[in-house]
């Protein structure tokens, strides 16, 4: 399979909406309705502060990837925060979640971002496959803390 990768449009919505939910589901989160609707205005939002690609292959999305630039400490130029990654159970292992990421990859280096960097769960043992297959565990522990 090898999915077209492309910017979020505002036609996507209904499509993502499904996969987002599903997204949410597998983290055992629920957000209020006004949370999904205010972070898909933002996506559309060129001054929203988060990008959205999208993976689709015959006109169905099979995935997305959203995506937040910020000034480092470390680096002169900006790093690249890779928030959410899903891809719709059917399509999981057929390269889909890998096209997204060296999309993103790519779309940093022309734009002269430091790094690409993400989490995730400990559990998501699928998941982990990819991302070790790009670079090797860190030994970083996430720390959250609501306000």
């Amino acid at each position: 399979m090898t999915p077209i990768v492309r910017e979020a449009q505002a036609t996507d919505e209904a499509a993502w909406r499904p996969l987002w939910d599903a997204y949410l589901a597998f983290y055992h989160m629920d957000l209020p309705p006004e949370v999904t609707a205010a972070t898909w205005a933002r996506i559309l939002d060129p001054a929203g502060g988060i990008g959205m690609r999208v993976a689709e292959e015959d006109g169905t999305l099979l995935g997305f990837a959203t995506w937040v630039t910020h000034p480092s400490t470390w680096t002169l130029t900006q790093d690249c925060y890779l928030e959410d990654l899903f891809v719709a159970p059917a399509a999981r292992g057929k390269g889909v979640g890998r096209a997204l990421i060296e999309d993103l990859a790519a779309l940093g280096r022309s734009q002269g971002w430091s790094r690409l960097y993400w989490h995730t769960a400990e559990s998501n043992t699928q998941g982990r496959r990819l991302y070790d297959s790009f670079v090797p565990y860190d030994g970083h522990v996430r720390y959250r803390m609501d306000m």
